[in-house]
C-alpha cells in the first residue's frame, strides 16, 4: 500500500505492530503462557482474551452491565466517544470496537469511516445487538485504505486474527479436510489433511464430510496414478532429492516398486516408471479433475484411448478405459442440475432464532460434484444481509475453488466489492470474472430453494446430534425466571389466544409446555359463550381465564397442575383484562404476562417502567414466540373447523322442496340469513322466488328455528347460573372442547 494507508487507536496516534501480517491470532505467544502465573486471575483472563486464546461470553457480557452504575456513566463514555470520532476521517477503512479489556468486539468495513461508526453511538442502527454492542464497547480502533475491496480484505483477515464475539462464526469451528497436492516437490503427490499452511502446496476444498474427501482421494489416484504422501517409498525417494543426491532418479530405477505400483494406484515414481515430464503432465491433469473440469478430461483421455487402440496397444487403452468409466460413474451419482455448463456455488441460509444453517452446492459443469454444510452460531439477532456477509467471508477465505458464479437468495450490500474480491481469488489468465447473481425464477431460483432446504436439515441434523434444543431450553427456563423476576424457572406455561370473525365463531386456546415442551394432552380449546356482536378478546380473554381457573377446573387433576406462567396472546389491553378476572376470583399466586405480536415486548404486571424486551436471538424470545405461535395454530385450527360447520350446515336444508337454486335466490332477494328468518309469510310469497307450498314450509321451519334458538339462550343462562353454584361442568379431552 501507498502512503495513504495509516494505523490509529483511538486518540488518533499511530500504531505499527496490532495488525502485523504474523501475527496469528496468539498461537506463537501461547509459549509464554507461564508467565501469566505470577498475575492474578482476572488479569490472565484478561491477557488470554486480548491475545486470542479466549472468547468473551455473552454471559460475561451481560454480567459486566450494570444498569445501576447510573445512567451518567453511561451518557459520559459515550460522549467521550463521540468526540473522539470527530478525528475519524470520512474515508473507506476498517474499524474495531474494543471492550475495557482491550478486547477487540466487533470488526467492520465502511465507505465512510466517520459516518458509519457514528450510526452506532447514535443508536442509527436499528440491529439488534446494537444496545449490547454499545454497552460495552469504550474505545476503537480504525485502518484506512485506498478502496471498499482493500477494507473487505482486510476486515476478513481482522476477524479471523481477533473471533470478535459480535462478529458471526462458525458454530463448529473446527478445521476442515482439504485435498492436498504437494507441488513443492519433485514428484508432487495427493494427500488428505486438516491443516493448509505450506505455500507450495495447492489445496482443494474445503470438505465438510472428511469420508468424501478420502473417497475423492481413491478415486482420483484411480482416474489418474499419483503417489500419495503416506507411501513409504516415495517419502524416501523425497527425502533423498531434498538432500541434493543427485543419483537418486538413476538409483530409483534398480527400486523395488511400491504396493501402490503393483495395483495401479501409484505411477511408480520409485522404480523409475515414470519420467518427471510425463508424472508433471499426471499432477496437471488431477488438478483439473479435483476442480471438477471433468468433461474436458475424458474426451483427452477419449483421445489417447483411440490413439493407444490405432497402435494396437490395447492394454494402454484398456486401463485409459477404466479411467474413462471411472469418471462417467462418479457423473452418474452427480446430481445433473442444469443443461447448461454452470460453474457456480450455490449458497442457501435457513435460520432460526439463536442458530443459523447453511448449504453450499458447488456445480461445475452442470452437476453437483461437492456440497458443504455449516452451522452459524448467530441467528436472527442479525440481519439476513449481516450474516450472509461474515459467511461469504469466511466461506472463501478457506476454499481454493473458486467459481465463476455465485448465486444466493438476497443480493449483498457489498456485491461489488465481494466480486471484485472473488474475482482476484480465481485469478484467471483469461480475465474472466466472479458474478453474484439473484435470480428470482428459472432453474438458477430453483437451485437456491434447494440450497435452503438442504441448509434446514444441515441445522436439524446438528441439533439433534449435539442435543442442541436441550441446551437451549434449559438456557431458556433460566432466562425467563430471570427477566420476569420468577421465583423459580416456569416449567410449566400455558398460553392463551382468541380467534374470532367480528365476533362469529369465537374460541380460545390453550396450550400447554411443560420443561420447556410442548404437551398436547394438556391442550384445551373452549367456545366462547358470551354474545359477542362483534369481536371483543377483552370480554373472551376474561371468560376463559374465569373457567380455566375457577376452583373446580384448578382441583381437576386432568388439567393439570398450576401453570408456573401464563402468556397471553396480546399487550397490555389483554393482560389488564385477565388481571381483572384473577383479582375478582381472588387469584395471586400465578405469574402473567402479555406478548405484543408487533415489537415481541413482554407486558408484566409488576413493572411500571416498560415492558421487559426478550434479546433478539436469545433462547428466552425463541420459546416464548414458539409457545405464542403453538397457541395460535391450535385456535385458529379449531375456528376453521367450527367455520366451516357452520357453512354447510345450514337450516334451509330442512326444508320440503328447498334446492341449491331456491337457496341461493331466496338469500339474494333477502340479502341475508338474519333477513330472511324474520320475514312474514306474505313477505316469503311476494318474494315469487319459490312455490306457495314451500314457502309455507319455509315459514314453519324458520319459526320453530327462531324458539329453539329462544330457548337456547334461556338454558345458556341457566347453565352459567349453575357453574356459578359449583355445580361441575362438562369436560372435553385433549385437544377438544371444554364447555
Amino acid at each position: 500500500m501507498d502512503e495513504r494507508r495509516e494505523h490509529h487507536n483511538q486518540n488518533g496516534e499511530p500504531f505499527a505492530d496490532s495488525f502485523s501480517d504474523g501475527d496469528a491470532g496468539g498461537f506463537e505467544r501461547l509459549e509464554d503462557a507461564g508467565e501469566a502465573v505470577a498475575w492474578d486471575d482476572a488479569t490472565a483472563a484478561a491477557r488470554l482474551e486480548r491475545e486470542g486464546r479466549r472468547r468473551p461470553s455473552l454471559d460475561r457480557a451481560m454480567r459486566a452491565f450494570d444498569p445501576e452504575a447510573g445512567a451518567g456513566a453511561a451518557a459520559d463514555k459515550l460522549e467521550r466517544i463521540k468526540r473522539e470520532l470527530d478525528s475519524v476521517p470520512a474515508l473507506p477503512g476498517v474499524y474495531l470496537w474494543k471492550d475495557k479489556s482491550g478486547q477487540v468486539i466487533y470488526v467492520g468495513k465502511a465507505k465512510q469511516l466517520r459516518a458509519r461508526m457514528r450510526q452506532y453511538v447514535n443508536f442509527q442502527d436499528d440491529r439488534a445487538k446494537i444496545p449490547l454492542l454499545v454497552d460495552q464497547i469504550d474505545s476503537f480502533d480504525y485502518i484506512v485504505v485506498e478502496n471498499e475491496h482493500e477494507s473487505l480484505v482486510l476486515e476478513k483477515n481482522l476477524i479471523n486474527q481477533h473471533s470478535p464475539f459480535f462478529n458471526a462464526d462458525f458454530k463448529d469451528d473446527k478445521s476442515y479436510p482439504f485435498i492436498a497436492l504437494t507441488k513443492g516437490d519433485a514428484y508432487p503427490a495427493i494427500k488428505y489433511t486438516r491443516e493448509r499452511h505450506r505455500p507450495d502446496t495447492k489445496y482443494f476444498g474445503p470438505y465438510t464430510d472428511s469420508r468424501a474427501a478420502r473417497d475423492m482421494v481413491d478415486i482420483a489416484r484411480r482416474v489418474v496414478p499419483l503417489c500419495a504422501t503416506s507411501c513409504a517409498e516415495w517419502r524416501r525417494m523425497t527425502r533423498k532429492l531434498e538432500r541434493g543426491d543427485k543419483n537418486a532418479f538413476l538409483n530409483c530405477e534398480v527400486e523395488r516398486p511400491c504396493f501402490d505400483a503393483h495395483v495401479g494406484l501409484g505411477p511408480g515414481a520409485c522404480c523409475g516408471r515414470i519420467a518427471p515430464k510425463e508424472y508433471a503432465e499426471n499432477v496437471r491433469r488431477i488438478e483439473r479433475f479435483l476442480s471438477g473440469q471433468h468433461r474436458e478430461f475424458v474426451d483427452e483421455l477419449t483421445g489417447e484411448m483411440q490413439e493407444a487402440a490405432a497402435e494396437l496397444d490395447f492394454e494402454r487403452a484398456a486401463r485409459i478405459k477404466a479411467r474413462i468409466d471411472t469418471i462417467n460413474g462418479l457423473a452418474d451419482k452427480q446430481h445433473a442440475v442444469s443443461t447448461r455448463n454452470l460453474d457456480a456455488d450455490v449458497v442457501g441460509l435457513f435460520r432460526e432464532e439463536t442458530v443459523a444453517g447453511v448449504h453450499v452446492f458447488m456445480v461445475r459443469e452442470g452437476r453437483i460434484i461437492n456440497s458443504n454444510e455449516f452451522v452459524l452460531n448467530r441467528g436472527k439477532d442479525v440481519p439476513d444481509d449481516d450474516l450472509l456477509h461474515m459467511f461469504l467471508l469466511r466461506y472463501y477465505d478457506a476454499t481454493t475453488s473458486i467459481p465463476h458464479e455465485v448465486i444466493l437468495r438476497d443480493e449483498p450490500e457489498d456485491r461489488e466489492a465481494m466480486e471484485a474480491w472473488l474475482t482476484s481469488k480465481l485469478a484467471s489468465v483469461h480475465g474472466a470474472k466472479v458474478r453474484i447473481t439473484t435470480p428470482q425464477k428459472g432453474e438458477k431460483a430453483e437451485l437456491v430453494g434447494m440450497a435452503e432446504t438442504n441448509a434446514k436439515h444441515t441445522l436439524m441434523r446438528y441439533k439433534v446430534r449435539t442435543n442442541y434444543d436441550d441446551k437451549r431450553i434449559n438456557d431458556a427456563l433460566l432466562q425467563l425466571e430471570s427477566a420476569l423476576a420468577l421465583d423459580a424457572p416456569p416449567m410449566r406455561i400455558e398460553c392463551f389466544d382468541i380467534s374470532t370473525i367480528h365476533g362469529s365463531y369465537t374460541v380460545a386456546s390453550m396450550v400447554v409446555f411443560t420443561n420447556g415442551k410442548p404437551d398436547k394432552n394438556q391442550y384445551r380449546r373452549f367456545k366462547i359463550k358470551t354474545p359477542l356482536d362483534e369481536a371483543n378478546d377483552f370480554l373472551s380473554m376474561q371468560e376463559v381465564m374465569s373457567r380455566r381457573y375457577a376452583p373446580e377446573r384448578m382441583a381437576d387433576e386432568r388439567f393439570g397442575s398450576k401453570p408456573d406462567l401464563v402468556i397471553l396472546d396480546g399487550g397490555k389491553p389483554q393482560l389488564t383484562a385477565a388481571l381483572a378476572m384473577f383479582d375478582e376470583m381472588g387469584i395471586d399466586d400465578i405469574a402473567m404476562c402479555g406478548l405484543a405480536k408487533r415489537d415481541e415486548e413482554l407486558f408484566v404486571p409488576w413493572q411500571d417502567t416498560g415492558p421487559v424486551v426478550l434479546p433478539s436471538g436469545s433462547a428466552s424470545l425463541y420459546l416464548v414466540k414458539q409457545v405464542r405461535d403453538e397457541a395460535h395454530r391450535f385456535a385458529i385450527t379449531f375456528h376453521r373447523e367450527l367455520r366451516g360447520k357452520g357453512m354447510t350446515a345450514s337450516i334451509l336444508d330442512d326444508v320440503v322442496g328447498m334446492g341449491p337454486v331456491r337457496k341461493k335466490a331466496l338469500l339474494s332477494h333477502f340479502k341475508s340469513f338474519r333477513n330472511l328468518k324474520s320475514a312474514t309469510l306474505e313477505e316469503i310469497k311476494e318474494a315469487r322466488v319459490v312455490p306457495a307450498e314451500v314457502a309455507e314450509e319455509l315459514y314453519r321451519v324458520l319459526q320453530q328455528y327462531n324458539r329453539e334458538r329462544k330457548d337456547e339462550r334461556v338454558v345458556g343462562e341457566a347453565t352459567e347460573q349453575a357453574e356459578a353454584d359449583g355445580a361441575d361442568p362438562a369436560f372435553a379431552e385433549a385437544g377438544k372442547e371444554v364447555s
